[in-house]
């Protein structure tokens, strides 16, 4: 067994003592060894049947199991032996035996019925071993089948008027097989010749009639019949009639054993090894056998606490469970992939985002694999934050080591310019222009250095504005120089720093448009698997609600054909019930699949629904999100430029809407706006730039006592835009314009390129009643 242990002996899995229920915490341990999914068979039978003998066949080993030769019984509670599958690739078969039904030894017989219920419960196919023949006596003592409807539940919430919440049992149950010990009777109806499988349906076909005992009677049947997905049987001719072999059959060799005894056995295990399904939850959730430990330990309390096993409880805890684990392991995976892919630091910003990218879409991947009924998205959106969080360490680091790296390199190759500084080497006649050489050799070394990374240019800038003071004083008392030559020489100098610190805010404008747009990479990736995950869920909710529906036709097929008419109207309800939700399943999924991947955009960027469509219309996934702007709305397109903006924004980002803000100053708005413009269902067509009372200012918010100012932003007056404003979600308060007056009715706001903390501002994150205008959403932001 690949990835768990393979036990020598079998282990008592589910203790009983004093018709306590346990669960022995040694037989967790091998469970939660067991990464590979699990077929689980269990049998379960009057005691002194023969059931461990079968047990032990499917071990194949001839002892394991205990066989008892007296009328005690020899099994306690549930033993577990796991062994690899012997036909099913990295698979493990775990086989259960159950103490024996009706022992007399016992006190309370709904110990019995728990016993049996919690092996209905586990396994994926259930073995009922009974003697001799399927008659009314062996029908009769199958009573527990028809008190599961008691002792099990299939939703912790209340079903719907009239659909009993025994009728998705067979969505979970195992496939049941009849195995009928010391068949002495020859295998025919009416005369003629006819299987094991016949032979059982036709004991469990129903009896006519509307009495009470005959309604008692078929209720075993009927269970059989609805309950299980798939129904066989086996019969068994009597293993040796020597009573001393009997007795002690385990030391028994073949040759001993009746030739037909050992043909049927050799087909029992045969149709185990290979019919037997691996065991699932509803949905086609694959039982592993850390998860099989979990469903035992969830069962055995819920009845030690007196309630009634729920599927759906069971499958939230396990769900729970996992999730976390995998959540974790996603985690895991991408900090060690970050560690061993990324050398710091990187030579740009972009060469980080695309590392982080892949191993951020192999984390998630890893997710889903690993996680299952993730209610709303839950603990993918905790993926998400993690995610972000360790992104954000390694974007500090890089650029907490490009810093370090950039300033060792740039101290070392200015070290000897500082020490002619000090010596008064430029102090000279012709000093600045030898000065200059130095620094221009300096910065030429410095730009040939290979990745500098991301604080290039910032941490070269502040060496520049160190020196500035000094250049000036160098040039001040060069003789060589005539006032004229040095008034343009310090002009000059002013123009290049100038130039130099638009370069660094470019780089930075650069830097945030780059993260924006790996974000919204980022997310559409998410969505494409997610979507992907979300569809096969979708297919396997819908193949078993066809699988259950299926049954129950062919269920009131039968019952017509053997003249039960009542009973097979009384099935139109909850066959309908099933067909109405395939119906719904099939043809209307996109309200809960959109609004899953609305989370999903919630977690990535804390934003509303309304922004989320252009980034859902990358992934190629057509959703009811689409953005629909009532008449006279507007669309305004982002065609700046880089430069553009840049140049747009300088200096006019004092200008205020509140009066503890900063003093205002005017600037010309023409400058903020974007090149193009379009008003959809407008009388007026003319670009706003050109609107004679349009203002341009800048968003102030009051954080921690300080001012802080988001970007350039202007204000379109346009009456009809206020239901526009309403329908996008914007939370317009009283709009201030420079001189203190308010902007004209129905004033909508713009935000180009906002810092990082406009950003978390504007998508919601800050609360506070100091600003003016929270922009909730605006499908042209992206």
């Amino acid at each position: 067994m690949a990835s768990g242990p393979n036990m020598m002996a079998p282990m008592c899995l589910v203790e009983n003592n004093h018709e306590q229920l346990s669960v022995n915490q040694e037989a967790l341990q091998i469970l939660d060894k067991i990464s590979q999914p699990v077929v689980v068979v269990a049998i379960v039978g009057l005691y002194r049947t023969g059931k461990s003998y079968l047990m032990n066949c499917l071990a194949g080993q001839k002892h394991g199991f205990p066989l008892g030769s007296t009328v005690q019984s020899k099994t306690k509670g549930i033993w577990m032996w796991c062994v690899p599958h012997p036909s099913k690739l990295n698979h493990t078969l775990v086989l259960l035996d159950t103490e024996g039904l009706g022992d007399v030894e016992k006190g309370d017989p709904k110990n019995d019925s728990w016993i049996f219920a919690l092996a209905v419960l586990l396994c994926s196919s259930f073995v009922y071993n009974s003697m001799s023949t399927i008659n009314h006596q062996a029908l009769e003592q199958l009573h527990y089948v028809t008190e599961l409807t008691e002792l099990i539940r299939t939703k912790s919430s209340p079903t719907l008027v009239g659909i009993d919440d025994s009728t998705e049992f067979v969505s979970f149950f195992p496939d049941f097989i009849w195995a009928v010990r010391d068949f002495t009777l020859e295998l025919k109806l009416n005369g003629l010749p006819i299987t094991e499988d016949e032979y059982l349906d036709n004991a469990l076909k129903l009896i006519p009639g509307r009495t009470l005992k005959v309604q008692m009677s078929n209720l075993p049947r009927e269970c059989l019949r609805h309950f299980f997905p798939k129904r066989k049987c086996f019969v068994f001719d009597r293993p040796t009639e020597d009573k001393e072999l009997l007795a002690n059959i385990e030391n028994v060799t073949e040759t001993q054993l009746s030739p037909e005894f050992q043909k049927q056995t050799k087909n029992f295990c045969s149709y185990i090894f290979t019919q037997a399904r691996t065991k699932t939850l509803r949905e086609g959730i694959k039982v592993t056998g850390k998860r099989l430990g979990t469903l035992v330990v969830t069962y055995v309390d819920t009845i030690n606490k007196g309630s009634v096993p729920c599927l759906e409880s069971a499958v939230t805890t396990l769900a729970q469970l996992e999730n976390s684990v995998a959540v974790q392991k996603a985690a895991n995976h991408y900090s060690e992939q970050m560690v061993q892919r990324v050398r710091l630091p990187t030579d740009t910003l972009q060469e980080l985002l695309d590392l982080h990218a892949a191993c951020e879409k192999e984390a998630i991947a890893i997710f889903m694999e690993n996680s299952f009924k993730d209610e709303n998205q839950e603990f993918l959106k905790k993926l998400v934050e993690v995610l972000k969080d360790k992104k954000e360490s390694f974007l500090l680091q890089n650029e907490e080591t490009s810093a370090k790296y950039c300033q060792e390199k740039l101290d070392q190759l200015s070290m000897a310019l500082m020490g002619s500084i000090s010596a008064g080497t430029f102090s000279v006649s012709g000093g600045h222009k030898l000065y200059l050489e130095t620094k221009e050799r300096i910065e030429q070394d410095y730009w040939q250095v290979p990745r500098k990374g991301v604080k290039a240019n910032e941490v070269f800038q502040r060496f520049l504005k160190s020196q500035a003071s000094i250049e000036k004083s160098i040039l001040q008392s060069d003789k060589a120089l005539t006032d004229g030559e040095k008034a343009i020489a310090e002009e000059r100098a002013r123009r290049q720093a100038a130039e130099k610190e638009q370069e660094v805010l470019r780089q930075q404008v650069l830097e945030q448009e780059q993260q924006m747009e790996a974000q919204v990479r980022s997310l559409q990736e998410s969505i494409v698997q997610l979507k992907e995950k979300l569809e096969r869920e979708r297919e396997d909710f819908i193949r078993e609600q066809n699988m259950m529906l299926d049954h129950k036709l062919k269920v009131q097929k039968d019952l017509l054909i053997e003249g039960f008419r009542k009973e097979a109207e009384q099935m139109n309800a909850e066959i309908n019930n099933l067909k109405s939700v395939i119906d719904t399943t099939q043809n209307d999924d996109k309200p809960w699949l959109a609004q899953t991947i609305v989370e999903i955009g919630k977690a990535f960027f804390g934003m509303p629904a309304h922004l989320l469509d252009a980034v859902i219309s990358g992934t190629g996934f057509n959703t009811p999100l689409d953005l629909q702007l009532p008449k006279g709305a507007f669309s305004i397109p982002r065609s700046q430029t880089q430069e553009e903006r840049i140049r747009g924004e300088q200096g006019q980002l004092r200008t205020c809407p509140l009066t503890a803000a900063p003093e205002t100053s005017k600037f010309t708005p023409k400058l903020a706006l974007p090149c193009t413009c379009s008003l959809n269902n407008s009388n007026n067509n003319t670009c706003p730039s050109a609107h004679p009372t349009l203002g341009a200012q800048a968003l102030y918010w009051q954080e921690r006592g300080s001012w802080q100012k988001a970007s350039l932003m202007v204000f379109v007056p346009h009456d009809s835009w206020l239901q526009a404003a309403q329908h996008l979600g914007f939370d317009l308060k009283g709009l201030r314009s420079d001189s203190g007056t308010k902007c004209p009715r129905g004033a909508v706001l713009l935000l180009r390129h906002p810092s990082r903390s406009a950003q978390r501002f504007l998508l919601g994150r800050k609360r506070s009643a100091s600003y003016i205008v929270c922009l909730k959403g605006l499908k042209s932001f992206l």
